[in-house]
C-alpha cells in the first residue's frame, strides 16, 4: 500500500503491528565524586517513574490513544521503568495516513488506539575514572490498526536533552484485503528520516541502515555540535571548581567527543 493507491478496503482489522524502539543517550562530565554523587541525584529527580509517566502519557496523545493501565517502579540506587496499555476509541472519519513526514509536538489529539503498550526504561552509568556520565532511555512504542508510533518520535527526541539517538522501526505480520491479498505494509516508507522535523535535521548528523525487504529500519543520530567541557547541569555549589585551563577545557571536550562517537558507532575508539 503507499499514498498514491486508491484507499484499499481491509477484510477486518488491521492486523499489522508497527514497533518504534528508541534509545537516548545524555552525556555530561563531573570532575569530582561530589559532582557525580550530585548528577544521579538530578538524573533520580528528573526522571524517574513519576515524571517518565508525564512523558508517556503526551506519546499517547501524540499518537491518538487512550491509556488503559500504567504500571511503574523507580529502583535503588538509580534507574525507573514505566509501561502504558493503551486502546483504540472508535472514530467514524478515521483513515490510514500513508505519507512519510514527521509528526506533530502537538498540545492533543483525538484518540483511536488499540491493543497495544508504551514502555519507558531509564540507564543511569558512569565511568569509573575519567568523570563522563551517561544516562540511556530506552522506550518502545508498539501500536496496531491505523495509528502509527512514528508519529511520537519527534516530541520524544525533544524531551530529552539527546547527544545521541538509535531508532529501529519495524512493521510485522500481515493484513488482507477484501480479495484475500496480504498487505505487507500500509504506509510508505524509505528512511525514518522523513519523520522527523528540520531542526532536528540540522541538529544531527544521521545514518540509516534498511532492510527494504523485511520492514526493517535502523537510524542513528549524533549532535553536530561540540559538547561545552563545563558539567552541563552545574551541580557543583563552587562555581570555581568547573573552571578549566585551556588544556583541561581540550581533554574534557575530546572525552564527551569519543563517547558520543562510540554511542553513535557502537564500538570502542583507542587514545
Amino acid at each position: 500500500m503507499n499514498g498514491s493507491n486508491p484507499k484499499i478496503k481491509l477484510n477486518g482489522f488491521n492486523n499489522l503491528t508497527k514497533s518504534l524502539s528508541c534509545s537516548i543517550y545524555e552525556i555530561c562530565w563531573t570532575n569530582c565524586a561530589q559532582q557525580q554523587q550530585a548528577y544521579q541525584a538530578f538524573i533520580n529527580r528528573k526522571y524517574n517513574a513519576q515524571q517518565l509517566t508525564q512523558v508517556l502519557r503526551k506519546v499517547v496523545e501524540v499518537i491518538g490513544a487512550n491509556v488503559l493501565n500504567i504500571a511503574l517502579q523507580d529502583y535503588e540506587p538509580q534507574g525507573a521503568s514505566v509501561t502504558a496499555l493503551i486502546e483504540e476509541k472508535a472514530t467514524a472519519d478515521l483513515e490510514l495516513d500513508t505519507q512519510a513526514r514527521p509528526g506533530p509536538i502537538p498540545t492533543s489529539v483525538v484518540s483511536h488506539l488499540d491493543k497495544s503498550h508504551i514502555c519507558v526504561h531509564t540507564y543511569p552509568e558512569s565511568h569509573p575514572t575519567n568523570g563522563i556520565n551517561t544516562f540511556r532511555a530506552d522506550i518502545e512504542v508498539s501500536t496496531c490498526g491505523l495509528i502509527s508510533p512514528l508519529k511520537a518520535l519527534n516530541f520524544l527526541i525533544h524531551s530529552f536533552d539527546a547527544d545521541v539517538v538509535t531508532l529501529d522501526y519495524r512493521v510485522r505480520g500481515f493484513t488482507r484485503d477484501i480479495d484475500g491479498k496480504k498487505h505487507y505494509i500500509d504506509h510508505d516508507i524509505h528512511s525514518i528520516q522523513n519523520f522527523l522535523t528540520e531542526d532536528i535535521h540540522q541538529q544531527y548528523q544521521m545514518l540509516d541502515v534498511n532492510v527494504f525487504q523485511e520492514n526493517l529500519f535502523h537510524t542513528k543520530l549524533m549532535k553536530n555540535q561540540n559538547e561545552t567541557p563545563m558539567n552541563r547541569f552545574n551541580f557543583s555549589k563552587d562555581r570555581s571548581a568547573n573552571i578549566l585551563d585551556n588544556k583541561e577545557a581540550e581533554s574534557v571536550k575530546k572525552l564527551l567527543k569519543r563517547e558520543r562517537q562510540e554511542i553513535f558507532y557502537g564500538r570502542n575508539i583507542e587514545e
